[in-house]
């Protein structure tokens, strides 16, 4: 029967072509129709953001002369140090986001036991989903303001006989409401990947001897990092591109690329909305390339994306 069936695979290659293309149908519509839709979502917009960043305004016209001057006024008017202040707090709220969010999704996947207690948690963490910027300022001023919840308890208690006012309108306010703001974000690709490990692992894990810190460096990291990177690029994407925090927060006093953007749209300054801008797509491209260039060999990529969609 082998023979006779591999006499027949040999005797109709178009009947096996034909079956291989029918099976690849669906994808040759799917890829191209993904395509041209990215293309014009995606694409277009960035290749227009980039062009008007390119002309300039005249008596609040845009003048369709291609020209540098928008680049040269940004790079003499210091806006570059906006594009270094807004690397340096994206990078380093993202690494406070993970280093909090990490250790609390482990203990919500794998420490808490109770069902009820864990889907009161998560829906807690749902909450800022549900609030607009705004909304959530009002909140952080709240806390932090002269007349807030931190500086009416430390009066109370005395240990302070006047009002903390760098607590608002200062950096601190800024990290501080970004935290809140985004913390969700990094917590829950890292809790589904960490729940999705199978206890059977970490439990063959420590009978062979493992203490917990092994077992946590050398199975439960490995697995968990897709939804490591997956975090941290849902995190630092927003955090980048945030200027309600540091306009509302930070008084004026914290000039990050979004609030300069919104600034300059406001002025309707195009050109110069449109190189901010550029300059933010830049720098997510290259800090999102460089950490999968990092990973390389380490995550297969299709499960970060995998994670992502989770």
């Amino acid at each position: 029967m082998v023979a006779a069936t591999g006499l027949e695979l040999t005797k109709s290659p178009k009947r096996i072509r034909s079956r291989i293309w029918d099976r690849l149908a669906p994808s040759r519509i799917a890829v191209p129709a993904f395509l041209l839709i990215w293309s014009l979502i995606v694409i277009l917009p960035l290749l227009v953001i980039v062009l008007f960043s390119f002309l300039q305004v005249k008596y609040f016209k845009l003048v369709y002369e291609p020209t540098l001057a928008t680049w040269i006024s940004l790079i003499d008017s210091g806006r570059w140090l906006a594009a270094v202040r807004t690397l340096r707090i994206g990078m380093t709220m993202t690494v406070i986001e993970l280093l909090l969010a990490f250790p609390f999704a482990l203990w919500l996947a794998k420490g808490c036991k109770s069902k009820p207690m864990k889907a009161f948690i998560i829906t807690l963490l749902t909450i800022p989903f549900f609030l607009d910027a705004s909304s959530r300022i009002i909140v952080w001023r709240s806390i932090l303001g002269t007349t807030g919840a931190i500086n009416t308890a430390l009066m109370s208690l005395g240990l302070i006989d006047q009002p903390i006012e760098w607590l608002l309108y200062s950096e601190f306010a800024v990290h501080f409401g970004l935290l809140g703001s985004y913390f969700p974000s990094m917590v829950f690709p890292i809790f589904m990947s960490i729940a999705l490990i199978d206890d059977d692992y970490i439990q063959a894990s420590a009978d062979l001897g493992a203490s917990p810190a092994q077992t946590l460096r050398d199975v439960i990291l490995p697995l968990a990092l897709p939804g490591i990177i997956a975090g941290v690029i849902f995190t630092l994407v927003p955090l980048m591109a945030a200027f309600v925090e540091p306009q509302l927060l930070g008084g004026g006093f914290v000039d990050l690329l979004g609030n300069s953007v919104d600034s300059a749209l406001q002025q309707l300054k195009y050109p110069t909305a449109a190189a901010l801008s550029t300059v933010v797509v830049a720098l997510l491209g290259l800090c999102v390339a460089a950490l999968i260039f990092a990973m390389r060999g380490r995550v297969d990529i299709a499960s970060m994306f995998v994670a992502m969609r989770r």
